[in-house]
């Protein structure tokens, strides 16, 4: 864990009933350590090694050394029943305001504050009542699954600047997911002071480090190097993210491979002039991106839809097969048969309905999770106390607040540009807690454009390593 064995120890409160595995009391002691400077941060630790245990350490730490504000943790609407259940389990001292209604047609958000020692809502309410929270003066703010404020343009990341608090703390698995420009929309939050101007900071950093620009005058590879290495050290202080695997030993192995599924000649043919058709469109408008990007995002997502099955394009196509559907229920049918749990995932839910027709007919029992499921938390305790050997869940709504140590097998419908989003499906069930070996499969249709984004995920590499050097 970095350097952070140079932080006096905090001792760790009094009212907190969990024992902290040595990482997450490294965790716990530096943000005492901010704490007591009053200075914020990012806590990135991998997902499912108990970053909310280290986070209530933190708000007992501060109630029992005097502070009287109340803390408040703002989290996506699915995340708040977790909040109140964990502090409860873990912190049951601390008193725990939920707030799960707009003050537009509720009570003030604020005017019970002062009597909780922790108000919890969501980034939905804080935006729509946006006065009412920043008319409390908090302690302390923690933002849990901290990317939903990475942009700064949103009204959310506005009402969160707006909010009157000591000092801010960023909790999640991915503070960078598709560029450096996210890391400085948060830390422009947590540490407003560190990198105060957003062009300098594209100048500076996101220019060499992700798009190459460097003076004339210097080399491209050591002038980048230089840069990602200054960036590292002036963030250093204030973003906790582990080396990979010091958290990672403590869950089981889980072992990852490619399934690759080939179409039948007869669907080869009735969508090969339609995927040629979108093929040629997107290179013809590629030129001038910023004008078509509408378009040629709509073809691509056409381009995977066709790889996944023909009927999800075109109704004329509902009776060719799908190679990848096959390939999936035949594998589930003989987990489920070996007494093996599955979660699935795609981010078209019109597949996830596909696959439960299929699942049904061939009388494999599973649960189903997507956005628009209302009883969300019924759904996950049915997967999770009942014998349904599958669950399918979009990659949309299953990518946070979810852990499914239940299952041992994860399946990968179709892949993305961005290699964490995939991470993130696989993180429901390889956490701590797992007692098995954890199985990956990443289904790729062969001859479509699935191998294009697996070549791309391969070019890209790692994304750049921020909390560690």
């Amino acid at each position: 864990m970095r350097d952070v064995d140079r932080i006096e120890p905090t001792p760790v409160p009094r009212m907190l009933q969990a024992p902290l595995r040595p990482y997450q009391r490294a965790g716990f002691d530096w943000l005492a350590f901010l704490w007591r400077h009053r200075l914020g941060g990012i806590l990135a630790d991998d997902m499912g090694l108990g970053k909310t245990v280290q986070t209530l350490a933190l708000l007992a730490h501060a109630r029992e050394t005097g502070e009287r504000r109340p803390f408040l943790v703002v989290a996506p609407t699915s995340v708040l029943p977790t909040w109140r259940a964990e502090a409860a389990k873990f912190a049951p001292e601390l008193t725990v305001r939920l707030v799960q209604t707009t003050g537009r047609v509720s009570d003030p958000p604020g005017r019970d504050a002062p009597a909780a020692d922790v108000v919890v809502t969501s980034y939905a309410l804080l935006r729509l009542d946006e006065a009412a929270y920043a008319g409390v003066e908090w302690a302390g703010i923690i933002l849990d699954e901290a990317q939903f404020v990475k942009n700064p343009a949103t009204k959310l990341h506005k009402a969160v600047k707006a909010l009157r608090a000591d000092a801010v703390y960023a909790i999640t698995g991915t503070p960078m997911e598709n560029g450096l420009g996210e890391l400085w929309a948060i830390l422009s939050l947590t540490a407003p002071g560190l990198f105060p101007s957003a062009r300098r900071f594209r100048e500076e950093y996101i220019g060499p480090i992700e798009k190459g620009k460097v003076p004339e005058n210097q080399e491209g590879a050591p002038y980048r190097a230089a840069r990602l290495a200054r960036l590292r050290r002036r963030i250093r202080p204030l973003v906790l993210a582990p080396h990979e695997g010091a958290g990672r030993r403590r869950a089981c192995p889980r072992q990852e491979q490619r399934s690759w599924s080939s179409s039948l000649p007869r669907t080869v043919r009735s969508t090969t002039r339609r995927s040629q058709r979108e093929r040629q469109k997107v290179l013809g408008l590629l030129d001038d991106l910023d004008r078509n990007r509408f378009i040629v995002f709509r073809s691509l997502t056409l381009l995977r839809l066709m790889s996944l099955a023909p009927a999800l394009v075109d109704p004329v196509h509902a009776r060719l097969p799908s190679a990848k559907l096959d390939a999936l229920i035949d594998q589930l049918a003989e987990l489920a048969s070996e007494g093996h749990r599955a979660l699935v995932f795609s981010q078209f839910t019109s597949f996830l309905q596909l696959a439960a027709d299929r699942l049904q007919t061939a009388g494999i029992r599973h649960e189903y999770l997507d956005g628009s499921t209302r009883r969300r938390g019924d759904v996950i305790d049915a997967f999770r106390s009942g014998d349904a050997p599958v669950f399918l869940i979009s990659l949309k709504a299953g990518g946070f607040g979810l852990t499914l140590t239940e299952a041992d097998y994860v399946f990968l419908l179709d892949p993305w540009w961005n290699p964490a989003a995939e991470a993130q499906a696989v993180d429901r069930t390889h956490r701590i807690g797992q007692t098995r070996n954890v199985f990956v499969y990443k289904m790729i249709a062969a001859g479509t454009i699935e191998e294009k984004v697996v070549a791309l995920q391969r070019a890209q590499g790692a994304p750049v390593p921020v909390g560690d050097g």
